[in-house]
């Protein structure tokens, strides 16, 4: 647990969680007291990326306006005591000499980073990786982003890494670090010192001068600049807090669990499914399965894996929606609700997936592949989907607890799709577990909660859990039917990718 110095804030202070996601922006504020946690949105934007010349690119200086813009919002709830900011993870701004961004952040779904996993020096194939960082093997994670960025110019200026949330609290305060959550899923950390791995830096041919140093939750990260308190409405001597900067990891830290041996899914654009655990699983067979062992608060480590989450469902909106007047999310699901089961299924996982683009008719193409029938309709397509992710929770789940020796006994599901009454349904049913939802807003809240501990507010992990199952609301589902039918439709499926050299 982290050490501070912060004042005790007064009584009517609010905390203010900035929470970047994939597609939009807000911030939030939270009150925090015995018994009370109450959390209110003061500032929502979008997050559009752009696509350039030479890829796509994160517009972070909208990003920057829109968390300055929710900042000044939330100074009028009350006297903020805090500031803290999470966002996606694997992406990165570069810094000059004179500390400025070289460039505009790559956007981690860029198709830069294809092929740069199979051309790795000597000695560094995937399992001499992995028996070190721990990491699962995603095309876009950090280390892979950085082979393909060094041959550039830009690369050539760089002497600072800064991760999406560091670079921001970098223009907030001036400091420089790296947040412990974060800096996991670069795949150029020890997963068993805890440290950034010289070792890797140095075999990958990077410079060690590159990375920062580390920061823990609940650490200081500096007070605001004086244009920056100018522009936000807020004091000067507003601190800002380190929290788990990785927003999975600040979603883990608000998972409600009272019990001990719990599984848990944080759904949004990607859903993170795994176990909470003292230490790393970084075997063979543990590389093969392609499981990440992440950062989590207080030492802990997220063993997981990613899953193309709801992403499929909000592409294949996007897509309606060019066709035609939008369609509603609740009508979508009511239509899923009344559609053939198990009419077709697909790897939520399959590289076809993942770039932008007509989901709909990449769906078609991978279930005529694999000798299947197209949806006929949205809410078959809706179906499809989320009875697809139910199976890839469940298939990941259970493994994990075969690779970590656990037996959950619960499955929590927080996140935007806890909301998903289909798929909460859906994953109890397909794992055979109660799955407990919410809350929706598990990142930010886990934001706050770190940042008020580190005020003296409230006190271990286990004692902000408990908070949050007092205090959120919550929804229980019980599995039903035999399991069956989900055991047919995964028999299905056609075998998920392959991390290299496996």
């Amino acid at each position: 647990m982290a050490v501070n110095s912060f004042d005790h804030p007064a009584d009517d202070a609010v905390f203010a969680a900035v929470d970047l996601g994939a597609t939009s922006g807000r911030v939030m504020t939270g009150r925090v007291g015995p018994g009370t946690l109450v959390l209110a949105e003061a500032h929502r934007f979008a997050n559009t990326p752009v696509r350039l010349p030479d890829g796509l690119r994160w517009d972070v200086l909208a990003l920057y306006q829109g968390m300055l813009d929710g900042l000044r919002a939330a100074g009028r709830s009350g006297p903020v005591a805090s500031i803290g900011i999470d966002t996606w993870a694997v992406d990165y701004g570069l810094l000059d000499a004179d500390g400025a961004l070289l460039g505009v952040p790559f956007h981690y779904r860029d198709g830069r980073n294809s092929g740069i996993s199979e051309r790795l020096p000597e000695g560094c194939g995937a399992a001499e990786l992995y028996a070190v960082n721990g990491l699962q093997h995603l095309p876009f994670n950090t280390v892979f982003q950085l082979l393909a960025h060094r041959s550039t110019a830009q690369w050539k200026a760089a002497r600072t890494l800064l991760l999406m949330p560091d670079l921001l609290v970098h223009w907030l305060t001036g400091s420089v670090g790296a947040e412990i959550t974060n800096a996991s899923t670069t795949g150029l950390f020890d997963a068993r010192l805890g440290d950034w791995s010289d070792e890797l830096i140095g075999r990958l041919g990077l410079a060690r001068s590159l990375f920062p140093p580390l920061r823990d939750p609940g650490d200081p990260a500096g007070t605001l600049l004086a244009h920056v308190a100018g522009a936000t409405g807020l004091s000067a001597g507003t601190p800002v807090t380190t929290v788990a900067s990785h927003d999975t990891a600040s979603a883990v830290v608000a998972v409600p669990a009272t019990e001990p041996e719990f599984a848990y899914v944080s759904c949004g654009t990607w859903s993170l499914a795994g176990l909470e655990l003292d230490a790393p699983v970084l075997s063979e067979e543990s590389r093969a399965a392609n499981f990440t062992n992440e950062r989590g608060v207080d030492g802990t480590v997220r063993y997981l894996r990613n899953i193309m989450g709801m992403w499929l469902l909000e592409e294949c909106r996007r897509a309606w929606g060019r066709e035609g007047p939008d369609r509603a999310l609740a009508a979508l699901l009511t239509d899923a609700a009344a559609a053939e089961p198990f009419a077709a299924v697909i790897d939520p996982d399959d590289e076809a997936f993942l770039a932008p683009g007509d989901m709909p008719s990449r769906i078609d193409t991978y279930l005529l592949r694999t000798g299947q029938t197209p949806p006929g309709s949205p809410g078959a397509y809706v179906r499809c989907v989320l009875e697809s992710l139910a199976l890839a929770h469940r298939r990941t789940l259970r493994r994990a607890a075969e690779l970590a020796g656990r037996e959950p006994t619960r499955i929590h599901l927080v996140g935007g799709g806890s909301r998903n009454e289909l798929l909460c349904q859906w994953t109890a049913d397909a794992s055979g577990l109660p799955v407990t939802a919410g809350p929706a807003e598990a990142t930010a809240l886990g934001n706050i909660l770190l940042q008020a501990r580190a005020h003296g507010l409230v006190g271990d992990l286990a004692d902000m859990r408990r908070l949050v199952a007092r205090t959120q609301e919550l929804r229980h589902y019980e599995p039903r039917g035999d399991g069956q039918h989900w055991d047919r439709a995964e028999a299905r499926l056609s075998p998920g990718p392959v991390p290299a050299d496996a």
